[in-house]
């Protein structure tokens, strides 16, 4: 079966974005980055909530677009509304049964793309499966947190490090369960 995989950028202290949503402090460029785009093109499903795909917006995503061409997008909203969207980007109401069921369909792994809020609710119910965090070496002091309000206890173990000249590490850890 297909897992759930956050994969995404976080400061030393644990944020996804600053205040305001700034991600400007964060690796913008080089190997790193570079690593990340690449291990993007092995996802043909990604699943997302609604202040992560409007996020999008501020860097030319057209609402009703896809923010990955060759992926298949499942927008978690209970208010998000597209017009002329494309085939591949589905808004869904926020629902346990319909995530299980896309990550069951999914031919691939699925990405979560950012979302800590998002991203909380899913660790909540026990559908994260893996961790690519992309640490960024750099202190942030508040804004959006890696997993937003959960409160949920967790272990994970650390698979993999990666280290990147510009300061990034992309650390994989599996959820135990």
């Amino acid at each position: 079966m297909a897992r759930i995989i956050y994969y995404v950028a976080s400061s030393i202290d644990g944020f996804i974005a600053g205040p305001n949503d700034d991600i400007s402090s964060f690796v913008a460029g080089g190997s790193g980055v570079d690593k990340y785009l690449s291990d993007l093109q092995k996802f043909r499903t990604v699943i997302m909530g609604r202040r992560t795909y409007e996020f999008g917006y501020r860097y030319g995503l057209e609402p009703g677009q896809p923010a990955y061409p060759h992926m298949e997008h499942y927008i978690f909203s209970d208010s998000l509304k597209l017009e002329n969207r494309s085939k591949t980007v589905h808004v869904e109401p926020k629902s346990i049964d319909r995530v299980r069921e896309i990550k069951s369909e999914a031919d691939t792994d699925v990405y979560l793309c950012g979302g800590g809020e998002f991203a909380g609710w899913l660790l909540d119910n026990g559908l994260i499966d893996q961790l690519k965090l992309k640490l960024n070496p750099i202190i942030l002091g508040e804004g959006i947190r890696l997993f937003g309000k959960s409160t949920t206890n967790t272990k994970w173990n650390l698979k993999e490090t990666e280290s990147f000249d510009e300061g990034l590490k992309i650390l994989t850890y599996d959820i135990e369960k």
